[in-house]
C-alpha cells in the first residue's frame, strides 16, 4: 500500500519515537515533537506506539490512499476531512481507497501526529524512521515530504473504528503555558535578582520555533556574576568553554533570549545554560505557537521525578484504555 502526497502541508515529516544512543556524536535523538500524542495515534489504530507516522506542523497535507486504511489525528486541533467530510480528532477512522486526506484550518495548538494503520515503511536510519531535515538522515529520502511522493505503509488488519482517547487522557499546554524547569550546572553564574526574575517574568514563545529549538521574548535581561573569561572561553559573559547539552537545556545567549533545545537540537557548544525543562513537558514545547504567553516554574530533582513518575502514569492509563 502506498499513500500519494497531493500537497505537503508545512513541513511535514515522516516521525517515530526518535533515535537515541548517538548524541554523543553529534546526532540528536529526534522523533515526534509530541511523543505523547504519536504515541497515543498509533495505539488508536493498533500499530506499535513506537511506529512511524507522520507529523505537520500549522498546515496538513493532503494524501491519497489506495487501499483501505484507519487513520487517527492526535495533538492540535487542526480538523481531518476525509472526502471533505469532517472527522473527530484523537478518534479512529477509516480512509477507503481513493478517498483524500485534507486537513481545515489550525485552532489550537502547533502540529498534528497522523497514524495509519500498518505504519510509514520507510527504510530506517541508525534504528529509527524518523527524519533529521539538517543532516538529510532517516524518514522518506532524509526530507520533508512533497507533492508527488508515495510513502509506503505496511500491511495490517485493521483495528476497531471509532476507539477515541477521552478528553481527560489528552495533554494541551494552557493559555498560560507552564514549563517546569530545573536549575543547573550554571545557574551561578546569573546573580540572584536575575534568578527571581527568569522566573518571575512573563515570557513569549518567538517566531523562531522549530525542531531545532524553540526561542522565548519578553523578560528582563539576565545580569551575570563579574568574572575573569577562563581561557577558551568567548568574550561575551553568557560564553563558557565548550560544553555538552543536554536534551531541553535552556541557553540564553547574551542574558537576553531563552533558547530551549528540542529534538533535533544540537549536542554542545560554547553558551551557558540556565537550566533544564524537565522531560515531562518536553512535548507541551512542541504544541506551542509563536506569541503564547508561557512561564518558567523552577522545580527540584524531587519534583522533576515526581512528574515523571505521574506521565508514565497517564500512559499507562493511556494503553489500558486502548488495549
Amino acid at each position: 500500500m502506498a499513500i500519494k502526497v497531493l500537497h505537503h502541508g508545512l513541513a511535514t515529516t515522516v516521525q517515530d519515537l526518535g533515535r537515541p544512543g548517538y548524541f554523543h556524536l553529534g546526532i540528536p535523538v529526534g522523533g515526534a515533537m509530541d511523543r505523547y500524542a504519536m504515541r497515543a495515534a498509533n495505539l488508536l489504530v493498533g500499530n506499535d506506539e513506537g511506529a512511524a507516522g507522520l507529523e505537520a506542523v500549522f498546515i496538513g497535507p493532503k494524501l491519497e490512499f489506495t487501499e483501505d486504511a484507519l487513520v487517527a489525528v492526535t495533538g492540535a486541533e487542526m480538523p481531518a476531512k476525509v472526502d471533505g467530510v469532517a472527522q473527530p480528532g484523537w478518534t479512529a477512522f477509516k480512509v477507503k481507497a481513493g478517498q483524500t486526506l485534507t486537513f481545515d484550518y489550525l485552532k489550537s495548538g502547533a502540529r498534528i501526529c497522523i497514524a495509519v494503520s500498518g505504519g510509514i515503511d520507510v527504510p530506517e536510519a541508525l534504528g529509527s524512521r524518523s527524519t533529521y531535515p539538517i543532516g538529510a538522515l532517516g524518514g522518506y529520502k532524509g526530507r520533508a515530504i512533497a507533492a508527488g511522493d508515495e510513502l509506503p505503509v505496511s500491511t495490517a488488519s485493521l483495528a476497531t473504528e471509532g476507539r477515541t482517547v477521552t478528553e481527560d487522557l489528552r495533554r494541551k499546554p494552557g493559555m498560560l503555558a507552564e514549563l517546569r524547569v530545573l536549575p543547573g550546572l550554571y545557574w551561578h553564574r546569573v546573580t540572584e535578582e536575575s534568578q527571581q526574575n527568569f522566573f518571575a517574568d512573563e515570557w513569549k514563545v518567538a517566531n523562531e520555533a522549530d525542531r531545532m529549538g524553540y526561542r522565548f521574548k519578553g523578560g528582563r535581561k539576565l545580569d551575570f556574576v563579574e568574572r575573569e573569561q577562563p581561557f577558551g572561553a568567548g568574550s561575551d559573559p553568557s560564553n563558557i568553554v565548550d560544553s555538552c547539552y543536554p536534551y531541553g537545556s535552556i541557553q540564553v545567549p547574551g542574558g537576553t533570549e531563552p533558547i530551549i533545545l528540542h529534538r533535533d537540537a544540537v549536542s554542545g557548544g560554547g553558551y551557558f545554560m540556565v537550566g533544564t525543562v524537565i522531560s515531562a513537558d518536553m512535548d507541551l514545547i512542541g504544541q506551542l505557537q509563536p506569541h503564547t504567553p508561557t512561564r518558567f516554574v523552577k522545580v527540584t530533582m524531587d519534583e522533576a521525578l515526581k512528574a515523571r513518575a505521574d506521565r508514565q502514569a497517564l500512559l499507562t492509563s493511556l494503553r489500558t484504555a486502548l488495549a
